[in-house]
């Protein structure tokens, strides 16, 4: 008889299984670093034209921010219609044609604007109490380099080269009436006469400029010569068509005499 036996599994061999499961099984790999992906060149030309725009956006508000603080807090003390360019003036002044009991005082008055930033000047002088002179408004445009009266009484314009001996400029007359006013100087009183002649009449009042443009719209406007010095001075017991403007733009009184005809 044979006896067939079978060999039992060791009961060892789970638990070396088990064993193994339980086990940890450490696997090492190169050290592996983080590395960021570098950034193209495309990249940096558009970052820098970004730089560069914000930078010029950046200056260009700073100039306009500049120039807008100078033109309306430094210029605009000047150029706009304040007390500090508005001026009523007085001036005492020595009239050689008026004798004794007057002993040949006169005072003139008269209301001036200056106006730095667009360089004319406009003074109105009302009629004055003694007479033999015209209440007139008169332009002194130093841009254009014309003057401009206005004769009240008779209601024409009358228009001119601007003479810059006897006119001041803006700036220098500012400062003048300035000095007046706080009494540090005082203007000399003393008259002189300039001696003018119609020539023409004016039919395109805006090529003599805005501000004339505007003095003398819709009144006669002519054109004016000045008379000769070497000729004999105006008697104005003869020459009736003359007619006479006084008004100071400088440290004296200019009388402009105006003549329709010779």
């Amino acid at each position: 008889m044979v006896k067939i036996s079978f060999q039992p599994v060791s009961a060892q061999k789970p638990d070396k299984e088990n064993d193994v499961d339980k086990e940890e099984v450490h696997i090492h790999y190169p050290h592996e670093e983080l590395v960021l992906p570098l950034q193209s060149k495309k990249s940096r030309i558009n970052c820098l034209y970004c730089l560069t725009f914000g930078l010029v956006v950046f200056m260009s508000g700073l100039v306009l921010a500049s120039i807008y603080v100078y033109r309306f807090y430094f210029i605009a003390q000047y150029s706009q219609v304040p007390e500090d360019v508005l001026f009523n003036c007085h001036m005492q002044y020595e009239d050689p044609g008026i004798h004794a009991p007057q002993h040949g005082r006169q005072e003139l008055e008269e209301n001036v604007g200056i106006y730095l930033q667009d360089n004319y000047e406009q003074i109105s002088v009302p009629m004055p109490d003694f007479g033999g002179s015209d209440p007139a408004d008169i332009i002194h445009d130093f841009h254009r380099g014309l003057t401009a009266y206005y004769d009240i009484a008779l209601d024409k314009c009358y228009v001119i080269e601007l003479n810059t001996t006897i006119v001041m400029p803006p700036r220098n007359l500012w400062e003048l009436l300035v000095n007046v006013k706080k009494g540090t100087y005082l203007p000399q009183s003393y008259i002189i006469q300039e001696e003018m002649m119609v020539t023409g009449r004016v039919r395109n009042l805006r090529q003599l400029g805005p501000f004339i443009h505007r003095l003398c719209y819709g009144k006669d406007t002519y054109r004016l010569k000045r008379r000769s010095s070497s000729r004999r001075r105006i008697d104005r017991r003869e020459a009736r068509e003359c007619h006479s403007i006084r008004h100071f733009a400088n440290t004296f009184v200019v009388e402009t005499v105006i003549c329709e005809r010779m």
